[in-house]
This record gives C-alpha cells, sequence and structure tokens, in this order.
C-alpha cells in the first residue's frame, strides 16, 4: 500500500494502545485489567500523549521520572506528555505508591507500554510509506522514511482506535540509547506549587457541598452510649448528627459550623482499654504475645558466642513515631443512590475504593475514587481515614461532604509509625573479627492501609465494627543484615497485638532494625580497636556494598581511626564527632551509606549534625536531581525522627497533639551541608530511592555520638534531655 501524506491526514482521533503484561510482582495480583486489553496510554489529535498510570505523585517526583521513561521509549519530547495518575476509573490498578517501588514496578510497565506503541506506530507507517519499518526513523513524535517524506503520531492514527496485546518482540532501549532518561529534567510539579497555584485536596470545592467532622472516642475501644442531637440543635448551620454503630460526626453548611458542632455535641461513651505506661514500653513490647520465627541461620551461634574472645550484648529502642503531615488530611465524598466518587490524596486508590466500598455497603463498581494530591505522606497517615469519614457521612445526608482534619485530628488519629525493640548478641574472634551474631527483633506489622478485606483499617470503618487486618510486612525489613558471619542468627518476634493503631512509616522496619544492626557493628568495631568503615567491608561480600562505603568515605574525606575521638574533645564545651551507617534497603534493592558530622554541646545535650554525605546506589538512575530531592529529603525526615520525634500517651489517648508536643526539625537545624555522591549502574535495574537513605540516619547519628562523647544511646530519640542524662 503506498498512501501519501494526505491519506494519512484523513480523521482525526486518538491512539490506544492496550496490551497484557507479563507478570510483574504484587501489582499484577491487584487487578486483572492488567492481564486484559486495557488503555496505558493515548496519542491525542494534537500530539499530546496521556499516560495512564496506577501509582500517584506524592512529593517524589515519580510523576516526572516516569513520564522521562515513556517520552524517552516512545520518541516524543517530554513535554508531550501527561500523566493521569490514580484515577480507578481510568488507570490500571498498578498496586499502592508504597515502598520505593514506583520506578522499580512501574516503571517496566510503562517502559513496554511506551515502546509497544511506538513499534506499532512504526508498522503502520511503514505500511503507509511502502518500505520496512526498520528503514524508518522516528524522532520527537515524527517518523521519516528514506525518500524524506514523514508523518507525525498524532497524523497518523486518523481517529482509530487500534487496540493491541502485547507481542514481546518491542524491545525497549539500551541505556546508551536514552537522550531523556538520566537527565536531570526540572519536576513538573513544582513550580505550581511553588509559587502557590499549585490545586492540592485541600483547595477542592463542589457544588452544594457541606462539611463535616468527626468525634472521636475518648480511648481504645470505647463504644458510644448516647448521643445528644438536642445539644447542638440550635447551633447555625442546619446542624445533622450522624450516628451508625460507633462512628459519630456532624455536618453543617460552613466549616466552622461543623467544627463548634463538633465541639458541642454531648455523646456519652463506655470505658475503654487503658494503655500501658509509656516508660513501661521496652518491656512491654517484649512481653507481648508474638508468633515467633527463624529468618537467618548458619553455623552454630550458641556455641561461637560461648567460646568467643570478647562477647558483647546490647538492647535497642524506637518509640512510636508519626508520620507528621504539615498539611492535615482531607477528602471530599459524594454517595449518591447511584453510587459513590471519592475525591482522595491517598497512596492505594484501588485498595481504598474497595474498603470504601464495604463501609458503604455498595458494590466496588459503583465506587470511583479520583485522587487528587493532598500533602506529603511518606507511609500512611489520615488521608484514607479522612476519606472514609466523608464518604459515610455522605451517605447519610445524601449531600457532597467535605472532611478537613485539624491538627489535633492528624496528629492524634493518623497510624502510627510501630513502636519496635531489638535486642543483639555478637562475638569476636582473636583477630578481631566477628564470629557470632544473633539478633532479635520484637515488632508488629507495619502494613495497615485499608483493602477491601480489611475496611476496618479505616477509622470509620472500625466504629462499624468491621474487620481489620495488620499484615506483617515490614516487621522484618533489614532484620538480615548485609556482613557476612560465619556464625548468624536472626529471629523475629512478631506481635499479635499494639499499643497504638500503626501502619506504614517511612522504611517501615527499616530505619529501625538498620538502627540496630549497625549501631552494634559499631559497638563491635570499637571492641575490636578497628575503624568503622575498615570494620565493615571486612565482613562485606556484596561489591555494591562495598563501593557505597568507599565512595562515602571518599566524599567525607573519613580519616581511618577507631571510635571514639578521644583526646580531641577533651575539656571542651563541645564535642565533636562523625557517625558511618550504611543498609542494603530491604536486602534486595537501594544501596545507601550515610557518614555525618556532628557537636554535642555538653552543657544541654543539644545534638547539632553539622554535615552529611551520602552515597548511593539504585541502579539506572532516570532523574538524577529527583533522586538527590529525594535523597535530602530521606535525611532531613530522618534526622527528625532520630533527634526529637517521640509519641507521647497517657492511659487514655495519644497526647502529642500538636507540634510543642510533637516537635519536628526546624529549618535553623538543618545540617549546612548535604553531599551526595550518585552511583550510575547502567547495567543494572532501576530500583526506588523514596527510602533507602532514611534508613542508616539513626545509627549514623548515635555513633556520631559516641564518637564525640564516648556514651553510648540506644533508644531513639537522641533528645537533649536524653543525651544530657546519659553524660550526666
Amino acid at each position: 500500500m503506498n498512501l501519501d501524506r494526505r491519506e494519512f491526514l484523513k480523521g482525526a482521533g486518538a491512539l490506544i494502545v492496550s496490551f497484557s503484561l507479563p507478570e510483574i510482582g504484587f501489582a499484577q495480583a491487584q487487578d486483572a485489567r492488567l492481564q486484559q486489553l486495557d488503555a496505558w496510554l493515548a496519542v491525542a489529535a494534537d500530539g499530546q500523549v496521556t499516560v495512564y498510570c496506577g501509582k500517584v505523585e506524592l512529593g517524589t517526583g515519580v510523576q516526572t521520572a516516569l513520564a522521562q521513561i515513556v517520552a524517552e521509549e516512545l520518541d516524543v519530547a517530554f513535554g508531550r506528555v501527561f500523566m493521569l495518575m490514580g484515577d480507578t476509573a481510568l488507570c490500571p490498578n498498578q498496586g499502592p505508591t508504597v515502598g520505593s517501588q514506583s520506578i522499580y514496578r512501574a516503571g517496566p510497565q510503562l517502559r513496554q507500554a511506551a515502546a509497544e506503541a511506538r513499534r506499532t506506530l512504526l508498522e503502520l507507517a511503514a505500511a503507509g510509506f511502502g518500505v520496512d519499518a526498520a528503514q524508518l526513523k522516528v524522532a520527537e513524535g515524527v517518523i521519516s522514511a528514506p525518500d524524506g517524506k514523514n508523518v507525525t503520531y498524532a497524523e497518523l492514527v486518523g481517529g482509530k482506535k487500534i487496540g493491541k496485546t502485547i507481542t514481546g518482540a518491542a524491545t525497549p532501549k539500551s541505556p546508551d540509547q536514552h537522550a531523556i532518561v538520566g537527565k536531570a529534567i526540572p519536576r513538573v510539579e513544582l513550580p505550581a506549587k511553588v509559587f502557590g497555584a499549585h490545586a492540592y485536596i485541600q483547595n477542592l470545592r463542589m457544588p452544594g457541598m457541606l462539611h463535616g467532622r468527626v468525634v472521636r472516642p475518648p480511648m481504645p475501644e470505647a463504644r458510644v452510649e448516647r448521643v445528644d442531637e438536642a445539644s447542638v440543635k440550635s447551633l447555625p448551620g442546619n446542624v445533622r448528627v450522624v450516628v451508625k454503630g460507633n462512628f459519630v460526626g456532624v455536618v453543617a453548611e460552613r466549616e466552622e459550623q461543623a467544627i463548634r458542632a463538633a465541639r458541642a455535641l454531648k455523646v456519652q461513651w463506655t470505658q475503654g482499654v487503658e494503655l500501658p505506661k509509656m516508660a513501661d514500653m521496652p518491656a512491654f513490647t517484649r512481653a507481648t504475645p508474638s508468633r515467633s520465627r527463624v529468618l537467618v541461620e548458619n553455623g552454630g551461634v550458641d556455641s561461637a558466642l560461648a567460646l568467643a574472645s570478647k562477647t558483647h550484648r546490647a538492647q535497642y529502642y524506637v518509640p512510636h513515631q508519626m508520620h507528621g503531615s504539615i498539611g492535615p488530611s482531607c477528602a471530599i465524598a459524594s454517595v449518591t443512590s447511584d453510587g459513590a466518587t471519592l475525591w482522595s490524596p491517598t497512596q492505594s486508590s484501588f485498595n481504598l475504593r474497595d474498603a470504601v466500598a464495604v463501609v458503604l455497603a455498595v458494590p466496588r463498581e459503583r465506587v470511583h475514587l479520583v485522587w487528587v494530591e493532598g500533602s506529603g505522606c511518606y507511609g500512611h497517615n489520615g488521608a484514607d481515614d479522612a476519606t472514609a469519614d466523608a464518604a459515610l457521612m455522605s451517605q447519610a445526608v445524601g449531600k457532597p461532604v467535605r472532611v478537613q482534619w485539624m491538627r489535633h485530628d492528624e496528629h492524634g488519629s493518623e497510624p502510627k509509625g510501630a513502636a519496635m525493640v531489638m535486642e543483639v548478641a555478637g562475638g569476636l574472634d582473636p583477630q578481631g573479627n566477628v564470629a557470632a551474631w544473633d539478633y532479635q527483633v520484637w515488632s508488629p506489622g507495619h502494613a495497615g492501609r485499608p483493602a477491601g478485606n480489611g475496611p476496618g483499617n479505616t477509622l470509620a470503618g472500625a466504629q462499624l465494627g468491621l474487620p481489620d487486618l495488620l499484615a506483617p510486612a515490614g516487621a522484618d525489613r533489614n532484620a538480615r543484615s548485609t556482613y557476612v558471619f560465619p556464625n548468624a542468627r536472626v529471629r523475629l518476634h512478631l506481635l499479635q497485638s499494639t499499643v497504638l493503631r500503626v501502619s506504614s512509616l517511612r522504611g517501615l522496619g527499616s530505619p529501625q532494625n538498620t538502627f540496630a544492626n549497625e549501631s552494634f557493628i559499631d559497638e563491635l568495631a570499637h571492641a575490636a580497636g578497628a575503624d568503622p568503615i575498615e570494620f565493615r567491608i571486612r565482613h562485606l561480600k556484596d561489591e555494591r556494598a562495598i563501593a557505597v562505603l568507599e565512595a562515602v568515605a571518599k566524599l567525607a574525606q573519613w580519616s581511618p581511626r577507631p571510635a571514639p575521638r578521644g583526646g580531641g574533645n577533651a575539656g571542651s564545651v563541645t564535642s565533636v564527632g562523625r557517625g558511618i551507617a550504611f543498609v542494603h534497603y530491604d536486602n534486595y534493592s537501594g544501596y545507601a551509606a550515610v557518614a555525618l558530622q556532628l557537636q554535642v554541646d555538653r552543657a544541654s545535650g543539644k545534638v547539632s549534625v553539622e554535615r552529611v554525605a551520602c552515597a548511593h546506589d539504585c541502579g539506572l538512575i532516570v532523574n538524577p536531581d529527583g533522586l538527590k530531592n529525594q535523597i535530602e529529603g530521606n535525611i532531613v525526615q530522618t534526622l527528625s525522627r532520630a533527634l526529637l520525634e517521640e509519641v507521647k500517651f497517657d492511659t487514655a489517648r495519644v497526647t502529642s497533639l500538636d507540634w510543642q508536643r510533637y516537635p519536628i526539625l526546624r529549618f535553623s537545624d538543618v545540617p549546612e551541608e548535604i553531599a551526595i555522591t550518585l552511583i550510575n549502574r547502567l547495567d543494572k535495574p532501576s530500583v526506588g530511592a523514596g527510602e533507602p537513605a532514611a534508613s542508616p540516619v539513626m545509627a549514623a547519628v548515635a555513633n556520631g555520638i559516641f564518637d564525640a562523647t564516648g556514651v553510648r544511646l540506644r533508644s531513639v530519640p537522641f533528645t537533649a534531655e536524653r543525651v544530657k542524662a546519659a553524660l550526666a
């Protein structure tokens, strides 16, 4: 067939490329549509490429990075790619946006989609030009033939929809062909955020929308006995009281009216369950009923410990910590007899849709979730709860309802990071090498996100008595160290209950387990009289692990010597120290090593981290500038967790309800310098960077405090009061 340019231009429309993907991890099980002919991307008549993506942008830069991957494979200009994200009616279910999985999981899927689309378009053009597709070239959406003829993608499709199953014949580009992937393209969503023009969920308004507030139980497992609706009857705003099971809410015409009504509503509750004393938490955690299993066992640990030249044992504790989202959670729901539409900043569009469907007792096919960005979460904050709150109240009043949490709601009601206890015993041989390593961790599961089989993981669902589900994931994350010891054992004691409601916080159990592992390896290096980096490398066989440690030593200008620093701080009011820690995240993902310099004010106990160096290896780098953003964010947030953050509670409830009682790192406390060296592995798949650099920070700070003062702190956070007491 020989077609000229005019024939190519018959009609206008979009190219829809659909295909079935081969098995790619957990996302495959989440949505059967991934095995069907669903639309993944569309080329419109004006040449814009719309990508339908199940992942969402949480302030991490994946919107930009995933668009780079598509633009690269499709051979279009980056600015022509638009990412439509997290809409359950339009996007494939690629699993939740969690666990540093977006680039690792969604990247290959979208790369294959774009490569398949490009191949299809080339075949169409080849047929029209009467040449072999291998003779054609494509650049920025324009296909050119050897004789000079050309056609754009937009001109080529001519209004047809082309359904296509994956053939496997479309081979993505090799890294040496990349022109867009690997470039520091500015993040597309940042300018609007910087200049205050970005539309967050908090900015969204709907016609006829009402405002809701929830009245929470005063303590865990308290139940509603009586609600006095007359107590708010005279208040302005046409106040409606919503009571269903133990869920109590108020709806009013204006937000301030709903706030006033929630405060005024008289509710009588039964006695709930008392919480333990905070001071008892490490012992309480260890005594909580658990299921134990051995994760790693080689050699004879007990006999090796008995025969070791030196032995050492230590216990480490990390308390409940919170996400502390700067903007409290918000959501809007419109529930009618036809179904429900939810506007939510969730990390898990499809799972939350399924959970809310159960809460509302409607088929999930009648629930449509539209993702709208909210405040950064870095784990499971209150967004899902606010969404279920809004849905339940909208169903009761028959109009759209907006739920905007306040600061005390976010701090008090968001799911918390789990409290964990780690105990390690180790022994050295006569040459100062580790002869035995015995590691134990006590932790609940860290994955309490809502789903169809866990609607009670929302507060609204729990107050209706619906089943919840705390998955075991995360408790063992990086409990296994990367070091190679002749005799090693790692045991997990998975707690069967929790003190506070818990769910995923950045890194899940990895920062806590890495805190224990990397503090203890430092303690053994001290016992052996060895330099901390040399001691680590001596016990490693993973070349990528060794490379990040060598790279961070160079970046930090590390001078080999044992810790603590000793005489250099004698008689000083301020002691200076350095700390090192390393992680191979989740034992399969990215590598990160952190070396830092800090000062300890001996009079006040205040720790000031001055400089941080980080070496990072996450395989093939998609966007180096976005990657550095991620690493810097990891470091700053986890410094805050290391130095300041601990959820306080009494026997009834969380008391850390504001920034005074739950302080976070301020701008004035951010290190003067965060230096980063990136190791780009062109021959390795891209893995996520949303969490690895967070994991070594707590240990690096603890090791730095020891180097500065000779005092070893094994409980987070390292507050001024705690450091001062240890120095005394």
